[in-house]
C-alpha cells in the first residue's frame, strides 16, 4: 500500500488541528497519562468496576498495555504539569489502542480473542494484516468533530505505515442486560452483520444473541439514538459487526465486534482524509 513510511521510533506527528495534534506515545510517562485517562472515562464516568491495584494506581492497565501503540491526541493550549516544579506538557485528551497482528502472534495473541474467535477468521485471510482497535476514549470537553476527526486521521496514518488490510475490535454498548439493549443489538444484527468471508462469532461460553427483535419490529431512528457515538463513526466508515455480542460485566458493557476491512472503508472517508493521510498532516 502507498503512503507514509515508519518513523524510526514512530515519534512523527500524525496530525493537528489548531492546538490538537494527534501522534503515538514517545515514553513510558505518557501511557500512564493514557492509562490514566482510561480510568477517568471507565471507572469515574461509566461503570467499569476496579480491583485493589486499578483502585490504588488509579489508572487502567492490563497486560496488553506494553506490546500496544498508542494513539493520543493531546492540546497544546492546554499544559499541564506532572510533578509542582516539572516542565509544562500539552495534556492528552484521546487516546486509543493499536496492537498490529505480527506484535500480537508474538506476545499470546490478541485481547479480542478473549471475547471472539478472530483466529479463523484471520487463518482464513492469509498474507493480510489485520490491527486490533481498542481502549478508545476522550475527555469530555473533547467530545467533538475534531477530537474524533484527529484520532482517525492517526488511525489512518497507521493503517498506511505498516500496510494494514482489516481493522477488528470490541466496540461497548453501556449496560449488561441484553434484553434492555434489543433495540440497537437487533439493528446491528439486521443492518450491520459482516458477510460471511468476514463473520466472526462469539467465543461459545459468551455468546449472546444479537438477533432479539425481528427486522419489522425495528425503529431505526431510535435504535441509532441508542447507539454510542463510536458505533455509528465505524458504520459511517463501512465496519461489519461480528456474530453475537458479549456481556463484559467488568466494564459494565455489552460489546459487540467491529470488523473493518480497508477496502471495503467508504470511499468518501478514504478520500476526506487523503490517500495519503495528508488533511490535517503537520
Amino acid at each position: 500500500m502507498a503512503g507514509l513510511k515508519p518513523q524510526t521510533g514512530e515519534t512523527v506527528s500524525l496530525g493537528r488541528i489548531g492546538s490538537l495534534e494527534v501522534r503515538l506515545a514517545r515514553k513510558a510517562s505518557e501511557v500512564r497519562k493514557a492509562q490514566a485517562l482510561r480510568y477517568h472515562v471507565f471507572y469515574e464516568e461509566m461503570s467499569a468496576i476496579a480491583d485493589a491495584l486499578t483502585l490504588n494506581a488509579k489508572r487502567d492497565i492490563d497486560a496488553f498495555d506494553g506490546i500496544c501503540d498508542h494513539l493520543l491526541v493531546l492540546d497544546h493550549d492546554a499544559p499541564t504539569r506532572a510533578k509542582p516544579f516539572g516542565r509544562l506538557k500539552p495534556k492528552i485528551v484521546g487516546t486509543y489502542r493499536l496492537l498490529r497482528q505480527d506484535v500480537a502472534e508474538q506476545n499470546g495473541g490478541f485481547y479480542t480473542s478473549g471475547e471472539y474467535d478472530i483466529q479463523q477468521l484471520i487463518d482464513s485471510k492469509p498474507g493480510m494484516r489485520f490491527l486490533e482497535l481498542g481502549r478508545s476514549c476522550v475527555l469530555k470537553p473533547y467530545r467533538n468533530k475534531r477530537t474524533v476527526e484527529l484520532l482517525w486521521h492517526g488511525i489512518w496514518s497507521y493503517i498506511l505505515m505498516h500496510g494494514i488490510d482489516a481493522m477488528i475490535g470490541c466496540a461497548s454498548i453501556e449496560g449488561t442486560d441484553p434484553e434492555r439493549l434489543a433495540l440497537p443489538l437487533s439493528f446491528l444484527h439486521h443492518q450491520a452483520a459482516a458477510p460471511e468471508e468476514w463473520r466472526v462469532r462469539a467465543v461459545e461460553d459468551r455468546y449472546v444473541d444479537m438477533n432479539r427483535m425481528p427486522h419489522e419490529a425495528i425503529d431505526e431512528r431510535a435504535a441509532l439514538r441508542e447507539l454510542p457515538p463510536l458505533i455509528k463513526g465505524y458504520l459511517r466508515l463501512g465496519a461489519y459487526v461480528g456474530d453475537g455480542a458479549v456481556v463484559d460485566h467488568q466494564f459494565g458493557t455489552t460489546d459487540v465486534l467491529i470488523v473493518m476491512p480497508v477496502s471495503k472503508l467508504n470511499a468518501r472517508y478514504v478520500n476526506y482524509y487523503g490517500a495519503d493521510a495528508s488533511r490535517y498532516a503537520s
